[in-house]
């Protein structure tokens, strides 16, 4: 990992992967959905999961439970309804994330958005990373930043040549300028 990694916030995991202060996995990576043209297949079988035999499952522990007797002291019956409240909860989060998909690859222009692989000189270091989700990455081993991230949200919508700034986790103020945006081709 570079010094300005280390400086905007991002700590190195176990597994070799990269997170930045205070956002996890999921705030990072499941944002700047792009699919290919052969579809949404992995937010599509996320999606699935829930909504199907899972769903069943948890509906069959509730009637389960509920036939025990009073459910004023039943505690199964109160972990299955709090297990299917975030099982809605979550098939409402794949739900919205495949309303707002973008599908394709965007245009060569060299305005920074998600699914473009951006070279950038960030607090003196020259860095390469793609904008969007760890989906959109897959095998390749690319570090990945979310739009929504403060890097991300700094860049998103500049182009080559622009120069800008953010606030790291520590307050420190991070100059970064865009050297190259083309998109990714996973």
């Amino acid at each position: 990992m570079t010094p300005a990694a280390s400086s905007r916030g991002v700590t190195e995991g176990a597994d070799g992967t990269h997170q930045e202060a205070g956002r996890s996995d999921r705030d990072r990576h499941d944002c700047g959905h792009l699919a290919d043209a052969g579809g949404l297949r992995p937010p599509e079988r996320r999606a699935r999961g829930p909504q199907g035999p899972r769903r069943d499952e948890i509906t069959q522990r509730i009637a389960a439970a509920r036939d025990e007797g009073d459910l004023k002291e039943n505690g199964g019956y109160h972990a299955a309804r709090e297990e299917q409240a975030k099982n809605e909860a979550r098939i409402r989060e794949l739900e919205a994330k495949l309303r707002t998909v973008q599908i394709g690859t965007p245009p060569d222009d060299g305005v920074v958005e998600p699914g473009m692989v951006v070279t950038a000189v960030v607090a003196g270091d020259e860095e390469v990373f793609l904008l969007g989700s760890r989906e959109m990455a897959g095998t390749t081993g690319i570090q990945v930043f979310s739009p929504t991230s403060p890097l991300g949200a700094s860049i998103h919508g500049k182009s080559v040549g622009d120069t800008t700034s953010y606030a790291a986790p520590n307050g420190r103020e991070i100059e970064v300028t865009i050297v190259a945006a083309k998109p990714f081709e996973g």
